[in-house]
């Protein structure tokens, strides 16, 4: 692809622009934005490769900051907007059928066949099931000293979703799990793992190593698969009608291969972005004691859920865990005034337009009244994406965010460590509080 066709943006050297992104991602993003416009390309290393069988050609990304552009990415027609390429450096730790890395139409197909455990009352039946798993977690939690809320919030989600999967409910059961995926996120998140990933990047050329294909990789999963396939044979071999997802997904005819793949994509995707999540609504609520009481105020159950709703889309309003998500063009499109190349890559920024003061009044200000009555439009407010490969559990983390606020609010009275606002700070692709969200447990409320 000739870089020329692209839009402006920095003329630094890949490693500059890569070492600015990985140092202080928002800032470079506010920055880009301010000197070049709503759109513009970073050339980034080693993530900004093309796909399998491209050798050595890079392939930059173009950020896009304007609500209608990414409407436009949006809603095109999704065989010539892709976006299972993007995630190919997953495939080898979610698998050849994961829904992250199919695109049309086994893309769809599968969505189909995930749809129905993860949306609608089946996601209503898990809020007792989060409430639970809450309290009994907070009665181990430190009190009257600093500790961060990040590990606590991640120890919930991964016992919701395992329980909510598998159907468990013996607590040894549900630690060996919690331990398994707990290694493997860990060792695959850890820094010098993903050195030893950046590094192969380069060697190879700038192709996209799949973080699942170095032998570090293959010793952290091998449990997990082991793991799964135990558990699924153990269904095959004595069939019944549960109702966990795995029960739901074993409904319809699917491989053992298939069934692994989903899992673990479930079980990764299904608790590390929302773990993140609420780490920092506690971080902006907390440190907002009028939207606390206010939150804690209200007057009957659909009030107070209405509120947490609002507490939880302003959470991921200003602090989105996945800045942006990422599309190739498979034909040429035409975003405004810029021509855009077959090949190249998009990036509807999260980060940027929900921060920009022609569509969020007052951005910086934590203000969850402003969700309260209405919905955000969905190409204004992207933390979950967009169109037709909008995140399949967004239902199911926003549902857990409130669940969760709700329950730790109501049982113990909670305080910021400290009176300054935390920064982000890179967890792999995620951007996470920069101290995992310090506070104090003053006591029971």
């Amino acid at each position: 692809m000739n870089a020329a066709h692209l839009p402006p943006g920095p003329s630094s050297p890949r490693a500059a622009q890569t070492l600015r992104w990985l140092a202080d991602g928002p800032r470079y993003l506010r920055d880009c934005r301010a000197r070049y416009g709503d759109v513009f390309t970073l050339d980034l290393l080693p993530y900004a490769v093309a796909g399998p069988g491209a050798g050595t050609r890079w392939t930059p990304w173009v950020f896009l900051a304007n609500p209608e552009h990414i409407k436009q990415v949006f809603r095109a027609d999704p065989a010539t907007v892709l976006t299972g390429e993007t995630n190919m450096f997953l495939r080898g730790v979610v698998g050849e059928r994961s829904i992250l890395v199919l695109d049309e139409p086994m893309h769809m197909a599968e969505r189909r066949l995930l749809h129905p455990p993860l949306h609608g009352d089946r996601v209503a039946g898990y809020r007792d099931l989060i409430a639970d798993v809450t309290r009994a977690r907070i009665r181990h939690w430190p009190v009257g000293r600093p500790f961060a809320v990040w590990p606590h919030m991640r120890a919930i989600t991964l016992e919701v979703i395992v329980r909510a999967i598998f159907g468990i409910t013996e607590a040894a059961e549900v630690a060996r799990w919690q331990n398994l995926l707990g290694r493997l996120l860990d060792g695959m998140t850890g820094a010098r793992f993903l050195a030893v990933h950046g590094l192969h990047a380069m060697v190879t050329g700038g192709r996209a190593g799949d973080l699942g294909e170095s032998a570090p990789a293959r010793r952290l999963l091998r449990p997990v698969d082991d793991a799964i396939f135990t558990e699924i044979a153990a269904r095959r071999s004595a069939p019944g009608g549960g109702g966990d997802i795995l029960s739901a997904l074993m409904r319809e005819e699917r491989t053992d291969q298939q069934l692994r793949d989903e899992l673990i994509t479930l079980l990764i995707a299904g608790h590390e972005s929302t773990s993140t999540m609420l780490a920092w609504a506690f971080e902006r609520l907390l440190r907002h004691p009028d939207q606390l009481a206010r939150l804690r105020a209200q007057p009957d159950e659909d009030a107070a859920e209405a509120y947490a709703d609002a507490v939880v889309k302003e959470t991921l309003r200003l602090r989105p865990v996945l800045p942006i998500v990422l599309r190739k063009l498979a034909a040429p499109m035409t975003l405004g005034e810029h021509q855009l190349p077959a090949g190249a890559w998009l990036a509807p920024c999260a980060y940027l337009v929900q921060r920009d003061p022609a569509v969020h009044a007052d951005p910086e200000r934590f203000r969850p009244e402003r969700f309260l009555g209405t919905a955000p439009k969905a190409h204004e407010w992207t933390p979950f994406g967009g169109g037709v490969r909008r995140c399949l559990g967004a239902n199911f983390a926003q549902l857990e965010m409130r669940v969760v606020l709700r329950t730790v609010l109501d049982q113990v009275e909670l305080r910021p460590a400290g009176p300054a606002a935390e920064r982000t700070r890179r967890r792999f692709i995620t951007y996470a509080p920069s101290r995992g969200g310090r506070v104090v447990l003053a006591g029971p409320r």
